[in-house]
């Protein structure tokens, strides 16, 4: 059983596969940060100051009443909240990072070699319409001679 998942693990598509999903890893730390601090707080500005970070709904107070200012105080307080500035941030960080797989994709397919086109083996006969062997004188269907 060792030795069968040895082999199953030092397949190529095995290892090929962890380095993709470490370096997705790292990619999506890198969107997470572009979101959260390059786009969203502009985004914020122009509608009216809003913090995305910082977007909370409390359902349940705390130990200390609210109004929260900041997430971080809600949740040391032990409210219990719907965080949609959070979810926000994370549907962006999403998009931008399965807009970008989509890039990557469409670009490693256009240089992907087409297979060369495969030589028939088969022909049709002229009289019978059956599919015959390219190299066959005479249809095995209808005994009818064929042209070379």
């Amino acid at each position: 059983m060792f030795k069968e998942f040895k082999e199953f693990a030092m397949k190529g598509n095995v290892i090929d596969m962890a380095v993709g999903i470490i370096i997705g890893a790292a990619f999506g730390t890198i969107i997470k940060s572009l979101v959260d601090d390059v786009l969203m707080p502009p985004i914020g500005l122009l509608l009216g100051n809003i913090d995305f970070s910082n977007f909370f709904l409390t359902i349940k107070e705390g130990k200390l009443a609210g109004p929260y200012a900041t997430l971080a105080a809600a949740k040391s307080a032990g409210a219990v909240t719907v965080n949609i500035g959070v979810f926000i941030n994370t549907i962006i960080s999403f998009v931008i990072v399965a807009f970008s797989v989509f890039i990557v994709i469409k670009n490693v397919n256009r240089f992907k070699k087409e297979p060369p086109p495969v030589d028939p083996t088969t022909k049709e006969c002229p009289f019978c319409l059956s599919l015959i062997p390219i190299k066959a004188v005479r249809c095995p269907h209808c005994t009818s001679e064929l042209k070379a």
